[in-house]
């Protein structure tokens, strides 16, 4: 299946930002009854952002494990209802203790689905229940551990493995757990031909379970510190550029194994969803390397990715049609589309970013193309009526100018835009959806509090939502 076989719409929600009692929304009722409102609303996609476990700053895009499920979304009424937890159990704070307990005593033909489970991902299953329970017991980063346990000598591990036998066997279960309710969500939205879209970031935190258990394939010195750490260079946003502090890729030593842990990453993502968008995909044709010790990217130089004989492995054991999206927004340049268009992957449009120049803009409608995504805005922007609300007057104008002086209040003319599009694949925020401000902002890049908070509450959700996207998709010939 084509990513863009026909036109189609989607709404971009983390489901974190369901409703519910909890923390963070979860995989349960509210998630299927968003799913019934996107199937009402003529939706034919779900875009999520990264669904794995965040460090404590809750981006999911710093997280401890990249094949990890977040076990924050794990749901009580179906283990209820499978009866490893009693309903009164449900409420505790520990349930998810209490169902990997019930489990255990139940035993059963899903004793033999776990087991099965745990053989299917022994490549990092067993690595990230090491990693999670010695960074609970230790609390900071693995490279600042005892050199037995940063350095993973036998002995050591061997050790953990008798010391934390229960708890190394729940984190083990909770992940049987997230796959089971995750792949009964994507059940559910392709039985009402909703497609799920994910998100995976190029780089991985340092402090993950990915670097301490792979070091070989990342540019580290010999305590496992990063040598060079990722980022942007300075731009016409950031006189110092913006440095992440991810570990660079040791991409010689992947291709030498033929990208295999990549092709185990990608692999575990299209168990979990049909089309995957890939973050800063620029970074595979180049990327800029910042030295460990600066504290700002501008220092930092452009280093060449493993291009196009990363994407030919992919195609090799994915087929010629990846079901990938490429992230290239940023400092875009003629190789980088070529080595996108080489591979025949959509690109994405960004409305909020139309209006900063001339007629050439890529991102004006006018200047799309079919095979591309267009967005609103993603959850790196500000809300649309956010961003209408902070733009000057001359820029009001240009926009009120370039959209035909709409009679709606925004962000509808901006939706309807996306609609028009000829880009096969429009994606909605569903704050932009819910006509949300900045209050509703998912993400401001550069800061570290008040990010991945926001959540919706279903008394924002207006009686004739659905209908009036179902009716614009319908005018705008999508599903």
């Amino acid at each position: 299946m084509s990513v863009l076989d026909r036109r189609r719409t989607g709404i971009l929600l983390h489901p974190t930002s369901l409703p519910g009692p909890g923390e963070t929304g979860t995989l349960g009722a509210e998630a299927h009854r968003f799913l019934d409102f996107l199937q009402a609303a003529g939706m034919g996609l779900w875009q999520t952002l990264p669904l794995t476990p965040p460090h404590d700053d809750g981006s999911p895009y710093q997280a401890l494990s990249s094949f990890a499920g977040d076990p924050r979304l794990l749901d009580p009424a179906p283990v209820v209802e499978w009866g490893w937890l009693n309903r009164e159990e449900t409420a505790a704070a520990d349930w998810r203790l209490r169902a990997f307990e019930g489990f255990m005593r139940a035993g059963g033909p899903l004793l033999h689905d776990y087991l099965a489970f745990r053989v299917r991902q022994v490549h990092w299953l067993d690595d990230f229940a090491r990693f999670l329970v010695l960074h609970r017991r230790f609390q900071r980063a693995w490279s600042d551990w005892p050199p037995p346990y940063r350095d993973r000598e036998p002995e050591a591990l061997e050790r953990l493995e008798r010391e934390e036998e229960s708890a190394l066997e729940q984190i083990r279960f909770e992940q049987f757990l997230f796959q089971r309710q995750w792949l009964a969500l994507r059940h559910a939205a392709n039985a009402r031909g909703i497609l799920l879209f994910g998100d995976l970031p190029i780089f991985v935190a340092h402090d993950s379970a990915d670097v301490w258990a792979h070091r070989e394939l990342f540019l580290l010195d010999e305590t496992g510190r990063p040598l060079e750490v990722a980022g942007v260079p300075p731009d016409y946003f950031s006189a110092t550029g913006q440095r992440w502090g991810n570990p660079l890729y040791d991409w010689d030593a992947l291709a030498a194994r033929g990208f295999d842990w990549w092709i185990e990453r990608l692999r575990a993502q299209l168990v979990l969803f049909d089309l995957v968008r890939i973050d800063h995909f620029r970074g595979f044709q180049a990327y800029w390397a910042i030295p460990a010790e600066a504290p700002t990217a501008a220092s930092g130089h452009w280093v060449e990715g493993p291009g196009a004989a990363f994407f030919q492995a992919l195609e090799q054991h994915f087929g010629s049609n990846l079901p990938l999206v490429a992230e290239d927004l940023g400092i875009i340049t003629a190789e980088v589309e070529a080595l996108r268009d080489q591979f025949g992957l959509p690109g994405m449009k960004i409305l909020q970013f139309a209006f900063d120049s001339d007629a050439a803009n890529p991102y004006l409608p006018h200047n799309h193309r079919a095979d591309a995504v267009v967005y609103t805005g993603t959850h790196d922007n500000d809300t649309t009526l956010g961003w209408w609300v902070g733009l000057d007057e001359d820029r009001r104008r240009r926009v009120q100018d370039y959209l035909g002086h709409p009679a709606e209040a925004m962000p509808w003319p901006l939706i309807r835009a996306a609609l028009a599009s000829v880009c096969r694949l429009a994606v909605i925020p569903f704050q932009d959806a819910l006509a949300l401000g900045s209050e509703a902002r998912m993400n401001t890049p550069g800061t570290t509090e008040g990010n991945w908070r926001w959540r919706f509450r279903w008394e924002q959700v207006p009686p004739e939502l659905a209908g009036r996207l179902r009716y614009l998709n319908g005018l705008y010939g999508r599903t």
